[in-house]
């Protein structure tokens, strides 16, 4: 192998370490907005569970306090509900980022590999040229000798 194909070839080999290490990073990224999604799922789902609770005491009159307390408890819910969804929106981003690395790692590793293709056929076909050039110069050679013999 000559040492253009031995560059390429460790070119594309680190190509793909850095594909791979491209995509470890996404499933990553993607593992983390899907825990930020279920921590604003069960906020949220809490905040319906107790605004459902109290719908079903709608006959019930609630004392001054508790409603202030519970009011305030539903906002600190709300409140945290707000700030997980810009978590969330930030592991969007995240994930949006690392999908554009791991495509810019995919195309390189794929450019890579169709010069390597390149080089290896223009290789192949510049050995394939020095053998029939060989086998021409021997033709030539013994057509030569047969012809010395002869005359």
């Amino acid at each position: 192998m000559d040492a253009s194909l031995r560059a390429f070839t460790v070119a594309v080999e680190l190509a793909e370490r850095r594909r791979d290490a491209a995509r470890q990073t996404l499933a990553s990224v993607q593992g983390a907005r899907q825990a930020a999604q279920g921590q604003l799922d069960q906020l949220e789902g809490y905040a319906r569970e107790i605004q459902q609770r109290w719908g079903a005491h709608e006959g019930r009159v609630l004392g001054p306090e508790v409603m202030s307390a519970s009011y305030q408890f539903l906002g600190r819910l709300e409140h945290a509900a707000g700030l997980q969804v810009r978590v969330v929106a930030s592991q969007d981003e995240r994930v949006a980022g690392a999908q554009a690395a791991l495509l810019q790692a995919e195309l390189r590793l794929a450019s890579l590999r169709k010069v390597l293709e390149r080089r290896q056929a223009e290789l192949q076909r510049s050995r394939a040229r020095s053998e029939q050039k060989q086998t021409d110069e021997r033709a030539s050679l013994r057509l030569r000798a047969t012809y010395d013999e002869e005359h």
